[in-house]
């Protein structure tokens, strides 16, 4: 008599009696039983209708009399089929319609999957999320379902699941053992640019889709861009400037200094504007004001934007203005002689005397220059402790390329106002009578006379014509005040000696002595 498996022994020691007496018959049942079981699990969608046609080969009463060797009729199978089996059966129908309904729920998405816009050079990420997948049975296969990453526009399968299947270094993909599956691009390129899909392949085939935009900055062609230019005053100048970039760069002009920008149209007249788009600037009837930097500035939405700097250079031959040719300053003082210059290109800029003698500095002449744009400069002379010598013409010369131009100052000596001898009268008087008036005429005078002595020759300018007429007749004022006041004394006593002699002759006798 064989003895029963150890897994499938009964618990009570009557079955086991029971079971013993019958054999292995017992055994081969339940093991077909189980054998029917597992081939039915392999299904999905049918799990609850297979488990219900196993169960009669499990349960399957013993109508007809046996005729092999597990035919023993002592074994009582009407309790082993109850006490034993129908429990293991309800069970394995619960687990089953368990699983039917688990795997009722198809795989579905819960993001859709997003486009992505990357600068070249950067990485690319693309993230699908799918629930339900690890119960899911493809039809008519044992495996499960998986998740594939696809080029659409180029159908081509990149990866499946884990596994990346095109020779592509720069592609990886991971998953995190739940439900997120992630596409990784790396160094993205313009090729990698288009349609990517996420896709699941159920029956029938789910799949969502997203597009990778490549963008590229903008970048200067400077093959193709304009230098530093140079034009004649009153000619044309067309600066030009080319970008590449995706999407296409958009170019604007500004002036470095931020002034106006002058395009000038024969049929609209003169336009100003600060900026100006297209990739060709057009400056005609160029004048020396529009010299300068121009800045071409190339964006197209994606940092960072670029520029080049343009210098335009107007020629012209010098031009000098001097604001005072005649100036005058006394002897001993310190004097400014100035010259403006405009020229372009750059000039040579010295000082002569009419002589033709230049002037070199010294401690005595100091020349400098101040620039006060790229094409205007101030030319300055100062000439410390005037000698009668300094006196005379002198020249501000300025030469370049194109031409020279000069301008002349003459410099002659400013005599200083002398004190008259009526002014010494004046004072004499001022000392003995106390009179305020008087006193502060010579002051103002004096105050006046010291404040035309200045180093800039500008001041002297005005003492030649009215100053020395205005000096004149304060002095004559102050002489005509000083003779009246001595006279009164003298008139007041020749009234006194008119009043007694009036008295005397008309109201005393003629015995009384006046």
């Amino acid at each position: 008599m064989t003895a029963a498996p150890e897994g499938l022994r009964p618990r009570h020691k009557r079955t086991q009696r029971q079971m013993a007496r019958g054999g292995n018959c017992g055994w081969q049942r339940l093991s077909t039983g189980r054998r029917n079981l597992r081939h039915a699990g392999g299904g999905r969608s049918g799990a609850v209708m297979r488990a219900l046609e196993v169960l009669p080969s499990i349960l399957e009463p013993v109508n007809a009399p046996p005729v092999d060797s597990c035919s023993h009729t002592s074994f009582n199978y009407k309790f082993y089929r109850y006490q034993y089996l129908r429990p293991v059966a309800i069970l394995y129908i619960a687990l089953a319609i368990i699983l039917a309904n688990v795997s009722a729920f198809e795989p579905d998405f819960v993001y859709p999957l997003e486009n992505v816009t990357v600068a070249k050079g950067r990485d690319a990420t693309f993230t699908c999320v799918v629930n339900n997948l690890g119960g899911y049975r493809v039809s008519g296969e044992a495996t499960p379902a998986r998740v594939a990453w696809i080029k659409a526009d180029a159908k081509a399968i990149l990866a499946i699941h884990e596994h990346v299947i095109t020779n592509n270094g720069r592609l990886s993909v991971t998953h995190n053992d739940y439900n997120t599956w992630t596409l990784v691009i790396r160094n993205v390129k313009m090729e990698d640019r288009g349609v990517y899909m996420c896709q699941v392949n159920t029956d029938p085939m789910k799949m969502q889709t997203a597009f990778l935009e490549v963008v590229i900055p903008p970048d200067i062609i400077y093959e193709e861009t304009s230098g530093d230019m140079m034009v004649p005053e009153g000619g044309s100048a067309k600066l030009i400037c080319k970008a590449r970039g995706y999407p296409k760069p958009k170019i604007v002009w500004r002036r470095e200094d931020g002034r106006e920008i002058i395009a000038r149209n024969g049929t609209h007249g003169k336009m100003k504007a600060t900026i100006v788009e297209g990739e060709m600037l057009s400056l005609t009837k160029v004048t020396r004001s529009e010299m300068g930097a121009y800045m071409c500035i190339a964006s197209n939405g994606v940092p960072p934007s670029v520029s080049k700097r343009l210098k335009l250079q107007v020629h012209f031959h010098p031009l000098i203005q001097v604001p005072n040719q005649l100036v005058g300053a006394p002897l001993g003082t310190d004097v400014t002689l100035i010259c403006n210059v405009e020229a372009s290109p750059k000039a040579i800029n010295y000082w002569q005397r009419e002589n033709g003698e230049m002037i070199i500095s010294n401690e005595r002449y100091l020349m400098n220059e101040n620039e006060s744009s790229m094409y205007a400069v101030q030319m300055t002379l100062v000439i410390r402790k005037l000698h009668k010598s300094d006196m005379g013409g002198y020249k501000c010369i300025s030469k370049n390329s194109i031409g020279d131009a000069e301008g002349t100052i003459r410099l002659y000596e400013m005599e200083l106002q002398k004190k008259t001898k009526s002014a010494h009268r004046v004072n004499s008087v001022e000392d003995t009578s106390g009179n305020d008036e008087i006193n502060s005429t010579p002051n103002i005078d004096q105050s006046e006379e010291s404040n035309k002595i200045h180093k800039n020759g500008r001041l002297y300018k005005g003492l030649q014509a009215g100053e020395h007429d205005l000096i004149s007749s304060n002095t004559g004022d102050a002489t005509i005040r000083s003779r009246w006041t001595s006279l009164w004394p003298l008139m007041l006593g020749a009234l006194t000696m008119l009043t007694v002699r009036f008295r005397c002759h008309w109201y005393t006798p003629p015995s009384a002595i006046c």
